[in-house]
C-alpha cells in the first residue's frame, strides 16, 4: 500500500452511497445495512478524507519582505521572483505523493496573488511579467497538468485595506472571493485562517482595527457562495463548517480523535482550541481534523531557516500522528523568492515518501483466513474487512458492540504495522479496541487505543505472530469495519545524531533504537567491525567521531557522518554573573546549540580553567523561531591572567542571520586561559546578545 492510497477513491464514493441504499435487494439473504450512527460526512467530505496528505504553499509579499505577517503597507513593486514555476511546484508534489497544493491567494497583508478588480494591491501593479501574470492561474494550469486538485486560501484579514471594518470591505472581501471561485476551476478546499482584526496599514491609517468575526464577514452569505460556485469544496476554518483546524501547528491530532463535533457551539470562531485535537464524541455534526504544519519552523521562507527543514524522521512521525490518527496531512512548502520549493524541502519530502513506502509495501492481511465472533450475515461477514474493496464491510448485529476479528497466518509472519478503517458513511462509532497475537501458542497483548474513524495506523516492535486479532472493545452501534491492513515495516535507517555534553560524554542516537551504530575515534571510517555504540561514552580529549547506522536485519547502512569535538567545557565559567545567572550561561556551553543563553551586556568573558593554544573560536547563533541579539561584527580577546588581553582576531560573521550555522574562525595561535568576545555589532533592536553555543579551537 502506498501511503497516498485510500479506501474511497472519487470515482468510488458515489457507488459506495449508492450501495447503502441498495444493499438490501443485492444481499442473497435480506439482510438490512446497520443504521447510520450520529452525524455521517457529506460527498464532498468524503471526497476530502479521500485526499489524506497535500501541498499548503505559503508564497506572497512576505516572502520578500522575509516577514511572517506583513503589515499591509507594502508595494506591489516589492513582488518579484525571478524564476516562478507553478509546474516545480506540482511536479514535486506529485512526486511526494500529495494529491493537491492549497495556496495563500491573499494573505494578511491584503497582496493578491491573481489580478483582482478590487484593489491596485495585486500582482497586476507588480514587475512580476509585466504586471500580466497571475500566478492562481498558473497554478491551476500546473495542477492539471499533474492530475492534483487544487485549493485556496483567502485571507479574511485584510492590513492593506483602506475599508477593512466596514461593510464596503465585506463588499470586496465576497468579491475576491467570488473572481476565485468563478475563474480557476474547480477547488477541493477554500481555506479561511483564524487571524482577524489588529493593527494594519488600512490605506495609511496606520491604527488598530477590530471586527466581530462571527459577524461581520457574514459567513453564511460566504458559504452559500461557496455551495453554489464550489459545490464540492470543503470549507475549512477553526470550526469548519466542513472541515476544522486539529488545535496545534505541530502536526499532530491526539490518539483520540473524532470526526464528529458539536459544531454550533463553535462555529465560527472557538477560544477552547485544545478540544479541536480530539473532536466531541457527543458531536452534532461531522467536522473531521485538518492536520496543518510547515516543512520549516515558519510557514514562509526565511533563508536563515535553510538548516532547519524537518528531517525525514520528524515528517515520518507526523504522518502516523496525523494520517494515522483519523485526519489529514496538510504540509506546508514555503516556496522561495525565486519561486521555487527549495532543494532541501523537496529532498526531505522524498526521503518522506521513500520511507512511507517501504513501510506499506507489502500488506499481509489479504488471502489469509480471518474470522469473526459475531456478524450480521448476508454480505457484512469478516471477509470484507480484508478484500481491499472499499465499499464493503465487516458488520455485526444491530444489538452487538464488542466483537473481534482475526487474521491468522499459514506460517508465523512478523508484524510491526496494524491499519484499520472504519465505513464511515455510516459514521463514527468505536470508541475503543485492542490489538493481540498469538506468539508461540500464546495470547500477547500489543496494544490499546480508543477511536479508530477513516484511518488509523498502530506501530509497534516487530512480532512473529501467527494470528492477528482485533478486539473492539467498546461501539456506539453495531461494528463496521471497512478495512483491515497488516504490514513489517523495515527499519527507519538514517544518519546517526552525534553529540558531546558539557561534561564529555559523548552520545550517539537515531529514532529507532533496534538499528545498530559502530563508531571510530582514530579518523578511521567506521564498519560493522568498528565499536558497537552502547550508551554514551566519555571523549574528554578533543578528538574526531565517525559513525554509521547499519540495520541488522539485511546489513543495509548510512553513509558515514564525521564530528569533531574540541576541549571540553567543563570547568568553564562565565566571568562576573551572579549564580542564578551563571546557571543560565551554562546553556551556551551545554553542547547543544538548540539551547540559548542572552546577556544585557555587549560582551562576555569566560575562564576557561587553565591555558590552552588556542586557534580559533567557534560560535553559534540562536536557533529560536524568532531570532535576536546574534553577533554580526565582532572582536575576540585572549588573555593568560584576566588583566592583560590581546586582541586574537575581528571581523564579520558574514551573513550569520540569514544562514544559522556554525561560524568558525581561525586565527594565529595565541595562549590564554581566559576569552572574551565582543559584539560589536548584532541584528535586531533587541538590546540583549544571544548565543546557542560559543567554543575555542586548540587544533586546526
Amino acid at each position: 500500500m502506498k501511503f497516498y492510497r485510500s479506501i474511497y477513491p472519487m470515482n468510488r464514493i458515489y457507488q459506495t452511497l449508492a450501495l447503502i441504499s441498495c444493499i438490501t435487494i443485492i444481499s442473497c439473504n435480506q439482510v438490512p445495512p446497520p443504521k447510520a450512527v450520529g452525524p455521517v460526512p457529506s460527498v464532498r467530505q468524503l471526497a476530502w478524507h479521500d485526499m489524506q496528505y497535500y501541498a499548503f504553499v505559503h508564497f506572497n509579499m512576505n516572502t520578500f519582505t522575509d516577514m511572517e505577517w506583513g503589515t499591509g503597507g507594502e508595494r506591489p513593486e516589492q513582488f518579484d521572483p525571478s524564476n516562478l514555476d507553478t509546474r516545480q511546484w506540482a511536479r514535486i508534489a506529485k512526486a511526494a505523493g500529495m494529491k493537491g497544493i492549497i495556496l495563500t491567494a491573499k494573505h494578511h497583508d491584503g497582496f493578491c496573488l491573481w489580478p483582482t478588480k478590487t484593489t491596485e494591491h495585486s500582482v497586476k501593479n507588480s514587475p512580476w511579467k509585466d504586471g500580466k501574470g497571475d500566478v492562481v492561474k498558473d497554478l491551476m494550469d500546473a495542477c492539471r497538468e499533474y492530475d492534483l486538485k487544487l485549493g485556496l486560501y483567502l485571507s479574511p484579514w485584510d492590513r492593506n485595506n483602506e475599508h477593512y471594518g466596514t461593510a464596503k470591505y465585506v463588499e470586496i472581501f465576497h468579491e475576491q472571493l467570488g473572481e476565485l471561485l468563478t475563474n480557476y476551476g474547480e477547488l477541493f478546499e477554500v481555506w479561511f485562517d483564524g487571524a482577524n482584526g489588529g493593527h494594519g496599514y488600512y490605506g495609511g491609517a496606520n491604527e488598530t482595527r477590530k471586527i466581530d468575526n462571527k459577524t461581520y464577514y457574514e459567513w453564511d452569505k460566504t458559504t452559500q457562495m461557496i455551495r453554489k460556485l464550489q459545490p464540492n469544496a470543503v470549507i475549512f476554518s477553526d470550526g469548519g463548517p466542513d472541515i476544522r483546524w486539529v488545535g496545534t501547528e505541530e502536526g499532530w491530532a491526539n490518539e483520540t480523535n473524532w470526526s464528529i463535533m458539536r459544531r454550533d457551539e463553535i462555529y465560527p470562531g472557538w477560544p477552547r482550541y485544545v478540544e479541536l485535537r480530539s473532536g466531541h464524541e457527543d458531536g452534532t455534526h461531522w467536522l473531521p481534523a485538518e492536520v496543518n504544519t510547515s516543512i520549516r519552523p515558519g510557514w514562509y521562507y526565511h533563508q536563515r531557516e535553510d538548516h532547519q527543514v524537518k528531517s525525514v524522521p520528524r515528517l515520518v512521525r507526523t504522518f502516523y500522528e496525523s494520517i494515522g490518527r483519523n485526519g489529514n496531512f496538510l504540509l506546508n512548502l514555503p516556496v522561495d523568492a525565486r519561486g521555487l520549493v527549495h532543494e532541501a524541502d523537496s529532498a526531505h519530502l522524498m526521503g518522506l515518501k521513500g520511507q512511507i513506502d517501504l513501510d506499506f509495501e507489502h500488506e499481509l492481511a489479504k488471502g489469509n483466513e480471518v474470522e469473526s465472533s459475531e456478524s450480521r450475515g448476508g454480505i457484512y461477514t469478516a471477509e470484507k474487512a480484508i478484500d481491499g474493496l472499499p465499499s464493503t464491510y465487516w458488520a455485526t448485529s444491530d444489538t452487538v458492540t464488542t466483537a473481534s476479528i482475526t487474521v491468522s497466518f499459514k506460517e508465523p509472519m512478523e508484524i510491526n504495522r496494524l491499519l484499520v478503517q472504519e465505513y464511515i458513511p455510516l459514521g463514527q462509532r468505536i470508541n475503543s479496541f485492542a490489538l493481540s497475537a498469538l506468539i508461540d501458542g500464546q495470547w500477547k497483548h500489543i496494544d490499546q487505543q480508543t477511536t479508530i474513524g477513516y484511518k488509523r495506523i498502530l506501530k509497534f516492535e516487530t512480532i512473529k505472530a501467527e494470528k492477528i486479532k482485533v478486539d473492539i472493545l467498546d461501539s456506539k452501534g453495531p461494528i463496521t469495519i471497512a478495512n483491515l491492513e497488516l504490514y513489517r515495516a523495515p527499519k527507519l535507517l538514517v544518519e546517526p545524531d552525534v553529540s558531546r555534553n558539557r561534561e564529555g560524554l559523548v552520545s550517539l542516537h537515531v529514532p529507532d533504537p533496534t538499528v545498530d551504530l559502530y563508531y571510530t575515534i582514530d579518523g578511521s571510517e567506521p564498519s560493522i567491525t568498528s565499536k558497537l555504540y552502547t550508551g554514551p561514552f566519555i571523549g574528554n580529549a578533543p578528538l574526531t567521531v565517525k559513525a554509521i547506522a547499519v540495520n541488522p536485519d539485511n546489513g543495509a547502512q548510512t553513509i558515514s557522518v564525521s564530528k569533531d569535538f574540541d576541549i571540553v567545557k567543563k570547568n568553564w565559567n562565565v566571568m562576573g554573573l551572579n549564580v542564578e545567572d551563571e546557571l543560565e550561561s551554562l546553556k551556551m556551553m551545554d553542547g547543544n546549540p538548540n539551547t540559548y543563553w542572552a546577556t544585557g551586556k555587549d560582551e562576555v568573558t569566560i575562564d576557561l580553567g587553565k591555558n590552552y593554544n588556542l586557534v580559533g573560536l567557534s560560535y553559534w547563533p540562536i536557533q529560536e523561531r524568532y531570532p535576536f541579539g546574534i553577533i554580526t561584527q565582532y572582536e575576540f580577546l585572549t588573555s593568560s591572567d584576566g588583566q592583560k588581553w590581546k586582541l586574537a582576531s575581528k571581523g564579520e560573521f558574514g551573513n550569520v542571520v540569514n544562514n544559522r550555522i556554525e561560524q568558525k574562525v581561525n586565527f594565529t595561535p595565541v595562549t590564554g586561559r581566559y576569552i572574551k568576545l565582543k559584539a560589536i555589532s548584532k541584528h535586531g533592536d533587541d538590546p540583549r546578545i544571544s548565543f546557542g553555543e560559543l567554543g575555542v579551537l586548540t587544533k586546526n
